[in-house]
């Protein structure tokens, strides 16, 4: 089930979204007290949002080499801006660049060492490109600590999923729980948590947060390893005709998948 776990946790870890608003220039201050706002931009400033403004709908378009040639501009009109240093991560994280990229989320908290929005960046990486949890979980907790992050949920859910990954139940549980507050919604939260309960033997509990999953992202929605998880809680609770409902979404979606072969070969408790 460890291994299940892993997934689960890999597919539902969440990028922050600051870094994919363009939002550099943003921080820093005037020199006379006051925050710094559009009109205090030098030129070189103005000219590397605009640059960085492009490279992100070029990234969330998938046009990663325009995009970085974009954020390379950015970078030599200001050399100095976080924000497109880490966009560039992102962008070379997308390439299968990673040694690039995290060479890029150094430098970029190192210009902005208590950007919250960067280490939650930086931690989802090491946790899903570079198979590291246990070195992403610092990040996390201290983007959860500047209480001027305005997207706290990002890292919660990133810090619950990570734990999964880390085989830590008991934080993850943690996390993921006090992310239910912000939005219960949000699919990586639900499957968490239903991961967490359907380890522990507690399946009631394991299928109330599938039945919300199901409820707020619908099957048609859910992949392949969100489906095999949920198809096994239903199994243990013993509603077979929902079982087999997501069973054939499992086989008509997902044919080839891991979670699929596992079905066929009756691996439900693997």
């Amino acid at each position: 089930m460890a291994s299940t776990g892993r997934r689960l946790g890999n597919a539902c870890l969440v990028l922050a979204s600051c870094l994919l608003a363009a939002c550099a220039g943003s921080g820093g201050g005037t020199g006379s007290g006051e925050l710094k706002t559009a009109s205090d931009q030098t030129m070189a400033e103005k000219r590397a949002s605009i640059r960085v403004q492009l490279a992100v709908g070029y990234y969330k378009d998938g046009k990663y080499e325009i995009a970085l040639d974009e954020v390379k501009q950015a970078i030599a009109a200001e050399p100095g801006n976080a924000e497109a240093h880490g966009l560039r991560a992102l962008i070379y994280t997308a390439m299968g660049q990673m040694a690039l990229a995290d060479d890029n989320y150094r430098q970029a908290l190192r210009l902005e060492p208590g950007n919250p929005d960067l280490a939650n960046n930086y931690g989802s990486f090491l946790c899903q490109s570079m198979n590291k949890p246990a070195q992403a979980m610092p990040y996390f907790d201290a983007a959860l600590r500047n209480r001027a992050y305005q997207t706290p949920v990002s890292a919660l859910v990133n810090a619950g999923m990570c734990s999964i990954r880390n085989n830590n139940g008991e934080a993850a549980e943690r996390y993921l729980l006090d992310a239910l507050r912000y939005n219960p919604a949000l699919q990586a939260t639900n499957a968490g948590l239903a991961q967490i309960y359907y380890e522990r033997r507690d399946y009631p509990r394991a299928g109330f947060f599938i039945n919300r999953l199901i409820e707020t992202s619908k099957l048609d929605n859910l992949p392949a390893e969100a489906l095999w998880l949920a198809l096994r809680v239903q199994r243990k609770l013993g509603e077979r005709s929902m079982e087999a409902s997501i069973a054939a979404q499992l086989r008509r979606r997902f044919p080839g998948s891991p979670e699929y072969l596992a079905f066929e070969r009756g691996a439900f408790d693997e």
